[in-house]
């Protein structure tokens, strides 16, 4: 079974094709439009990337256990949660690759594979808590490419990408 995560229902497919799910709202920005929080202090964000050697447009290799990708990667599996239909909740398991691009903000390109814990999607768990399944007619683990935009002084992150299989 392969999933398409990109907002609206493919017709019959019972499969989504888009997604644009923000991982938390605040107050908006006059826009109209909901602020995301992301965690983390913009400017301390910020100078770390543009101290690298990523040059804006290029896409860059980045290590898998950076915090930023880290984040990212956490984005991507509850964006995932938020999707499916499954009673279990499914968190990061391994980031097989990481890139970053700026682009009005960061784009992280990840290849990340997600696995089914042992929580349940109405428990409300934080997904640290949360171990993977041990019962082998449980077990599932999909891999992942995901797409990951972050705009830190809009405090925005949201989930282009996320194709799992």
């Amino acid at each position: 079974m392969t999933w398409l995560l990109k907002g609206a229902r493919q017709a019959g497919t019972g499969l989504l094709t888009h997604l644009s799910a923000p991982h938390h709202t605040g107050p908006s920005l006059g826009t109209g439009q909901p602020r995301r929080h992301t965690g983390h202090a913009p400017g301390d964000f910020c100078s770390q990337i543009l101290k690298s050697d990523v040059k804006p447009g290029f896409p860059k290799t980045i290590k898998t256990n950076n915090p930023d990708v880290l984040r990212a990667a956490r984005h991507s599996a509850e964006s995932f949660n938020n999707c499916s239909n499954d009673a279990f909740l499914f968190r990061e398991s391994r980031i097989s690759r990481a890139l970053v691009q700026i682009v009005k903000g960061l784009k992280f390109m990840l290849d990340v594979d997600i696995g089914r814990t042992t929580c349940r999607k109405n428990g409300h768990a934080n997904l640290d808590d949360c171990g993977f399944q041990t019962n082998r007619t449980l077990q599932w683990t999909l891999s992942c490419y995901s797409e990951v935009w972050v705009i830190p002084w809009l405090q925005t992150t949201e989930v282009s990408v996320l194709h799992c299989h």
